[in-house]
């Protein structure tokens, strides 16, 4: 994932809190369901683009580091 796309995962996770605290606060239900899940969305894209990432860090690690500075 690119450094925008982390960036909108971030921006899509505060509006949904920014969302779902409104609710809460004004009492309005569909406001808290819509911001919570917002923001489980956006939280579980950073989740994969994480996940993601590791792997690839994984694969370039071959298990043989430094051993061709002999």
């Amino acid at each position: 994932m690119s450094v925008f796309g982390k960036a909108k995962a971030k921006v899509e996770e505060l509006f949904g809190r920014a969302e779902q605290v409104y609710g809460e606060s004004h009492g309005d239900a569909a406001a808290t369901i819509d911001g919570e899940a917002r923001r489980l969305e956006a939280e579980a894209e950073e989740e994969r683009a994480e996940r993601e990432e590791s792997r690839r860090s994984d694969r370039d690690d071959d298990g043989l580091a430094g051993a061709g500075s002999r």
